[in-house]
């Protein structure tokens, strides 16, 4: 059922509400935005409705495809011109049927020349025309978006559409590209749709990166090659995310309640990107054991290059070529556990270095894990009770202890040592908090003669 505001959306002859705002409100959504498509000049319909919403209007676009934006507390309205002559023209040349919709301001009528109604009822995305991905590709990715987001199917013609002009969106910017893709993967059930995105070689075209990864054979560790490792992965990655009350205490599900909700598109994409190395790295030794020295260095540079390709802010990017240059390190901790080979101070180093990504690198190594193989095993159970423990860990002792106050402070080496503000000298006051966090029970005096063995090892090593 559509209701419309008319306190923001007078009637007025020839101005239509059109998209998606008409297909969420027939889903039963509330929708955060609105297109208006007004036939002839849309300026004077604009500053109405800047008056009604107390908005602020701006102008958008480039020249000859200027859209008005009124922005409110109370919505974001977008309005434009219609391009043809007629409303019903108008719609005929847009994207996917269910968007194909309008409603007449004045007349408050639905208009659907397109049959979007029976689409909707089908939950069936299906292309107004063939040539709508050539007049814009990112077409390419919203319909995997729409899909993912409403748990639709792209009806077989469209998919071949895709699958044929897949290659087009290469042509696209790396912004827009970027807006429809973390959009479709932040879902969460987005998981079949990567796979039919994989299929319809879309996938690759947006990230050619994975493409090598399917002729990536793995060690004895894995079952699958890189790509399906990479896709189960990504599956047990979003098992965890999604809330359900079956997970509560198994597969690692206690580590993704930690993960915020702002979170979860960039740790996909982590998890997406987590082995591109591999290929470039692998190596055969003489026994004929396949190895991957160094991958998360190399994977990490590569998601940087993509994440720079895709315009992704560099906050974004940061947190993405963190998260895949040490998504092996709770792994290799859990190696030296059972060794008994781990030292309190490893874990504290783990804890320093990664801090508030301790929760996404945990849930991620839990993914990387149940992706290696069809079923569990005791090992990958382990892991994961090892991986609760330390979150547990991380939670109630370390961040506790490391928001006490230092033993040791920069005036300490100042005033009681003599020494001025250089690398050594943060070098001295990393360690012993290091020491600290890693011994609970240590005292200031402990800390003191701590700093007077890291003078005189340094003194030491210069005078050689």
């Amino acid at each position: 059922m559509i209701q419309i505001d008319t306190k923001i959306f007078p009637k007025t002859a020839g101005a239509f509400l059109v998209g998606g705002s008409i297909r969420d409100m027939l889903c039963g959504r509330y929708p955060v935005d609105y297109d208006v498509a007004v036939l002839g000049n849309p300026i004077r319909f604009a500053r109405q409705i800047e008056t009604n919403t107390n908005g602020r209007l701006v102008e958008i676009g480039k020249s000859g495809q200027k859209i008005i934006r009124v922005v409110s507390d109370k919505a974001i309205i977008d309005i434009a011109g219609a391009k043809e002559a007629s409303i019903e023209k108008d719609l005929m040349a847009r994207d996917f049927t269910i968007n194909a919709m309008a409603y007449d301001l004045s007349s408050q009528q639905l208009i659907d020349p397109m049959g979007a109604q029976r689409d909707l009822n089908h939950r069936t995305i299906r292309m107004v025309s063939a040539g709508i991905f050539r007049r814009d590709p990112v077409r390419l990715l919203r319909a995997y978006r729409i899909a993912a987001q409403f748990e639709f199917e792209i009806e077989s013609k469209t998919r071949g559409a895709i699958e044929e002009n897949a290659a087009l969106i290469r042509q696209s910017a790396g912004e827009r590209v970027n807006d429809e893709f973390f959009k479709m993967i932040g879902c969460p059930g987005s998981h079949p749709y990567l796979c039919q995105m994989a299929d319809s070689g879309l996938l690759f075209a947006v990230l050619p990166e994975l493409a090598d990864l399917r002729n990536c054979r793995q060690n004895r560790h894995h079952q699958f090659n890189a790509f399906e490792h990479t896709l189960h992965a990504f599956y047990h990655l979003e098992r965890l995310l999604t809330p359900n009350p079956k997970l509560a205490t198994v597969d690692g599900a206690q580590l993704a309640r930690r993960i915020a909700k702002a979170q979860i598109a960039l740790l996909k994409f982590s998890i997406l990107v987590h082995d591109i190395g591999k290929p470039p790295t692998q190596t055969v030794d003489r026994d004929g054991i396949l190895h991957f020295y160094g991958h998360e260095h190399r994977s990490a540079q590569m998601a940087e290059s993509i994440c720079r390709r895709l315009k992704c802010s560099n906050r974004f990017t940061d947190a993405i070529r963190f998260l895949v240059r040490h998504h092996t390190r709770p792994r290799q901790l859990y190696t030296a556990h059972q060794k008994q080979n781990t030292a309190p101070r490893a874990k504290t180093r783990f804890f320093i270095k990664c801090g508030t990504y301790i929760p996404a690198l945990l849930v991620m190594a839990a993914a990387d894990t149940l992706g290696k193989a069809k079923k569990h095993s005791r090992q990958s159970a382990a892991f994961m009770t090892f991986l609760v423990q330390l979150m547990l860990d991380f939670e109630n002792d370390f961040k506790p202890r490391a928001s006490g106050a230092q033993l040791i402070t920069g005036h300490d080496l100042i005033a009681d040592f003599g020494l001025k503000p250089s690398p050594t000298f943060k070098k001295i006051l990393a360690r012993v908090e290091e020491e600290r966090l890693s011994k609970p029970e240590m005292t200031r005096q402990e800390a003191l003669d701590l700093v007077r063995e890291l003078i005189r090892n340094q003194g030491a090593t210069e005078d050689r």
